[in-house]
């Protein structure tokens, strides 16, 4: 092989190795971090208090089909639920009406139906708002499995709202309540489903921040599919490639020019 194309595979690969590596290490720090963790405690399901308020039986209730005919009169009901809210039956209604997006909506997404749910007390089949904060609050402490107080609660109406990345892909608007724990833990509750929906723990954020920079998605975080990823994927292997090559190359090379022992002329005495 010419020096010169020696030259350029050396240069090639020291140049891509500086670019690629301080993303390697990342990568391998991640996956480090990763493999050592307990999945269930970044989850906090070890904060969160094993099953929930059981329901009796014999309770009385009213039909759910009473509570149906009060909602509007184009929703397609795809759930309903039983449900404890603060020690009281509450039916857990998620339908579609149509009517909602095509009033707001255009384009292709016109006459969709939006996503909706509604609350009703179980036993009188009233139809009631979301949670407030102060019930909101009440159903994360008794959520938490330690007794501890409340830091402070905030309500989220979007997805990525300012200290609030980390409850992302989950029902709103929702109420964020961080409790006064050495783990800085934020239980988050859907405001309309009636639920505690997430609990975000410091180990949690490690691990957010750390899967940030293995999926190089800075902003969702959770697209694989980036152009970053997919230019550093194949610089990484470019990088690897020319190594391989840098060492056969530099490994031919030594060989060629190393003297053999038969050639070796023995020096002359005096």
């Amino acid at each position: 092989m010419k020096r010169t194309t020696h030259l350029r595979i050396r240069k090639t690969h020291r140049y891509l190795g500086l670019v690629t590596g301080i993303q390697f290490v990342m990568w391998t720090v991640g996956g480090i971090y990763f493999s050592f963790s307990d999945i269930d405690e970044i989850h906090g399901d070890h904060q969160r208090k094993p099953g929930g308020m059981a329901l009796e039986s014999n309770l009385e209730l009213v039909s759910p089909a009473e509570v149906m005919t009060q909602l509007p009169g184009t929703a397609m009901i795809t759930s309903l639920k039983l449900i404890d809210i603060l020690g009281t039956p509450h039916y857990q209604i998620t339908y579609h009406a149509s009517d909602d997006h095509a009033a707001h909506g255009s384009g292709h997404d016109q006459g969709q139906a939006a996503a909706r749910t509604q609350l009703a007390v179980a036993a009188s089949g009233e139809l009631r708002p979301a949670l407030s904060e102060e019930e909101a609050t009440e159903l994360a402490r008794q959520s938490f499995v330690d007794s501890v107080g409340v830091a402070r609660v905030e309500y989220i109406t979007q997805e990525n709202m300012t200290g609030h990345h980390e409850y992302r892909g989950s029902a709103l608007p929702a109420w964020a309540v961080t409790m006064e724990h050495p783990t800085q833990t934020t239980v988050y509750v859907a405001a309309e489903q009636g639920v505690v929906t997430k609990f975000r723990n410091d180990k949690w954020r490690v691990f957010d921040f750390l899967w940030m920079l293995h999926t190089m998605d800075y902003q969702g975080r959770d697209n694989f599919g980036n152009l970053l990823l997919r230019v550093f994927s194949i610089a990484g292997i470019v990088t690897i490639l020319s190594g391989f090559a840098l060492f056969f190359v530099s490994n031919g090379a030594s060989r060629k020019n190393k003297v053999r022992p038969h050639d070796r002329r023995r020096p002359v005495i005096g």
